[in-house]
Order: C-alpha cells, then structure tokens, then sequence
C-alpha cells in the first residue's frame, strides 16, 4: 500500500510548545514521528497578552499571526529534516493554528466566533507544501460550537468496542468523547479545565510553565470549601454542547476566587485543589452517561501521574489507559487529527462535527493554501 503523508500541527491552550506529527493516511492512520517544537518565550508572553483581550492594538496582532506561522513552519521543517523527506513527500499540512479567543454561540455577545492566527500563507511559503487551515469556522457558520473537534477523529479511531468507552483529552482544557456501543450515537463536549489552571497558578507563584507530574501539587492539600467554591461555576452545569476556554478559565478568573475565599490559603494547596478540581469536574461529566466503561485519556495531562491517579479514584468503575497504550501517542492525538482533517477538505469529503459541536450539518471544514508550482 503506497503512503499518504500529511503533517498536523497546533499550539493548545496551553502553549507548552508546538505539536507536530507525521502522519500516514495512506491505509488507517499512522503517527510516523511526532515533535514538540518549542514556543518562544517572548511570543508566548506576547500571545497570553492577546489572549487577555487587554488594550487590544492590531500591530501586535499582525505581527504575532505572521510569528506564529514562522513557527509552525519551523516545527515541520525540523520533523522534514529529522525523517530526510522532502517537502515533496508531503500531500498538505493541517495548521489549526493558535487561538486568541473562542466565543461560541452560548456565550456569544453578539455574534459566535473563533480566532486562531499562524498565517496559513506564510507556512504554505517557508514549508513548499500545501497548508489547510481554519478548520473551525465552519461549523460555527452552521450553528455550531466550532469546539471541540477533535472528538471526530476519537470517533473514527475508538469506536470499535462492545462496552462504552469515553476519550478524555487533557490539554488545558478538558472534553471528553463518549462513544457507545455500537448502534449509539457519540457525542462529547468541553467539561472544563485540565492543565489551564494549574499552569497559570505555578507560572504565577513559581515561574515554571507546568507542574512535573503533578509534584507540587501532590505537597499540598485539597481544600473542600474552595473546591465547593469553583464547583459551583455556571459553565459546569450547562447542557451540550459546549465549549470553554481561556476566555473564562485563566489566572484572574482564579484569583477572584481566592479573594471571595476570604482566608490566606498556602500556594501548594491551592495547586492541589486545583487538581482536584480538574478530576472532579471530568468526574461528574462521565458519570452523567456511564457508571463503567473505558476511559482512554490523552493529551499532555496524560503526563501528570497525580492526575491521572486522582482521576482513576474518581472513576473507579472504569478502566483507565492512554492512548498511546492503543498505539497513538497520547502527546499526537490533537496533531495527528489535523492532518486526517486536512486530508478530507483536499478530497472535498464533510466531517461530522455535530454530535460534538450541535451543528446543523456535516461541514467541509478547512481553507486550502495550495504551495507554488515549481519554477
């Protein structure tokens, strides 16, 4: 069987770094090699800056679409050199691209809208090879969430199973896929934060971009009452489909909780409660829809051993692995759906995003960048 090659990329809501995989879609779906290309330190302050929406000026904003793109750009490259392929070997590349602000229809002010930025024409130019991006908008035109997405490939890929099994990816937000036997329709959303929270909080006390396995966390103590506290967020008991992101969870939404707490509480119990917060929250969104079952976690929470210990004793009636124990890794999943996303808009064929998202129809998700002609 000959190979289809396409490459996937995206930076989460993390921005830990620049996911990147090569992917062979020529029979299934097959991670050949997956990187981490890091993200500049001064670009991601510049986009946590974005992010926050403060003082807003469209010079930053151009300039940071058009930095982002050079690095994405600069990952595939480096996957390109470290495999010896050509830029020629590759049929496209699927850029998700970084968000700045996702305003779906629920939360929308006026009107529902997604931003991602990584100019698609600059990678297209530093790469030699077809570049598909914007991949959301689509279904948000079609009345949709435009989030989260990635549960169709977790559909294409974990279905086959005769008992229910649920696809928790942990970026720095949580959604969960839960997919039923067969006959059952799937369906999933966003059920709140995974890493988002507890990044901010430890780049805020101690300077480091994430809590190694959860070791800071796991010194502290969960505190009830402000666990109590962030469990009554209105987001949590909203009906799907739903989407979140750093829009509502990040640092000053923390912050304004530990002033309405009222009492000084130590910076490690804190990061504990927040872990517990992130297990409880998945917990209550599973048990919704099954009391045993699978549950096959990825993403880079799939890394924090405590997350994942606090998670199994929440859902003890199910068996707890990782994607990469079913031959993906867990740190590819996001990337390697781009590519597969890219691969259907080159072949015209609309995805399903509407058991996750509540779109009114399957969508030809994408816009493509075609590369230049060889001179």
């Amino acid at each position: 069987m000959s190979r289809a090659l396409y490459i996937g990329l995206i930076s989460g809501t993390s921005m830990d770094g620049i996911d990147c995989a090569l992917v062979d879609l020529g029979s299934g779906l097959s991670v050949l090699d997956y990187l981490c290309h890091p993200l500049d330190a001064t670009l991601r302050t510049t986009l946590l800056w974005l992010c926050g929406n403060q003082g807003l000026d469209l010079v930053t904003l151009g300039n940071a679409d058009i930095a982002v793109a050079q690095s994405f750009a600069a990952a595939v490259n480096a996957l390109l050199a470290r495999q010896h392929l050509s830029p020629d070997a590759i049929i496209a590349i699927g850029s998700h691209g970084q968000t700045l602000w996702h305003e779906p229809p629920k939360r929308a002010r006026e009107h529902a809208f997604t931003l991602q930025i990584g100019d698609p024409s600059t990678i297209a130019a530093l790469t030699g090879i077809t570049t598909v991006a914007d991949f959301r908008r689509k279904d948000l035109a079609y009345g949709g969430q435009g989030a989260p997405i990635v549960p169709a490939l977790h559909r294409e890929l974990f279905s086959a199973s005769g008992t229910i099994t649920i696809v928790l990816n942990l970026g720095g937000i949580a959604n969960i896929t839960v997919l039923p036997p067969p006959g059952g329709q799937p369906f999933g959303f966003d059920t709140g934060p995974a890493n988002v929270l507890m990044d901010g909080w430890i780049a805020h006390q101690r300077g480091l971009p994430y809590d190694e396995s959860g070791h800071w966390a796991q010194s502290g103590t969960v505190q009830p009452r402000l666990l109590r506290q962030l469990l009554r967020e209105p987001y949590l008991s909203q009906s799907a489909p739903k989407s979140t992101g750093r829009e509502l969870f990040n640092l000053n939404w923390l912050q304004g909780h530990l002033a309405a707490y009222g009492e000084t509480i130590a910076a490690a119990d804190v990061q504990a409660t927040l872990l517990d917060y992130t297990a409880v929250t998945v917990r209550d969104a599973v048990l919704r829809y099954a009391q045993q079952g699978r549950l096959i976690v990825c993403g880079g929470g799939a890394r924090n051993s405590a997350l994942l210990a606090r998670l199994a004793q929440h859902l003890h009636g199910f068996t707890l692995s990782t994607s990469t124990d079913h031959g993906l890794h867990a740190d590819a999943v996001e990337a390697a759906a781009f590519a597969w996303f890219a691969s259907k808009t080159l072949q015209r064929t609309a995805i399903d995003f509407s058991p996750f998202t509540g779109a009114k129809r399957p969508v030809i998700a994408g816009g493509v960048y075609f590369k230049e002609a060889s001179a």
